[in-house]
């Protein structure tokens, strides 16, 4: 998946700020979810969410305003009620690795209780 950085993304320096980071990688997990035909938002309305429970994030190398960057997403684990994902952002041009984490989501439903995996989730991550 691919980010434009916009003005808005930066600090003065002209540098992505720091937090946005986690925006780029929010959306890279949900358009690799998407490429594999779960919808965020359906499995939501069924009562299935998906809460980060635990981040590690390498910041490397700077992007800055008006960079192409490429947010790459793999699957490292899948457990009962959680899986985990490695994220990485690459500038596109020289695909340089810029910022790197590895993230565990888990599985909740009502009340934010734990819940298994719905299959279709695992088939499609599995993918």
């Amino acid at each position: 998946m691919e980010i434009r950085v916009y003005y808005e993304d930066t600090d003065a320096a002209g540098v992505v700020y720091y937090s946005n980071y986690l925006k780029y990688f929010e959306r890279g997990r949900t358009e690799y979810l998407r490429d594999r035909r779960v919808s965020v938002g359906e499995m939501a309305r069924r009562g299935f969410v998906f809460p980060v429970v635990h981040l590690e994030i390498d910041y490397r190398a700077p992007a800055w305003h008006d960079d192409l960057l490429k947010v790459e997403t793999v699957v490292l684990e899948i457990r009962k009620s959680s899986f985990t994902l490695a994220q990485q952002v690459l500038r596109a041009v020289d695909g340089k690795l810029l910022v790197d984490g590895k993230v565990i989501l888990a599985c909740v439903g009502p009340g934010m209780k734990p819940q298994r995996l719905p299959e279709e989730i695992i088939q499609a991550i599995k993918e």
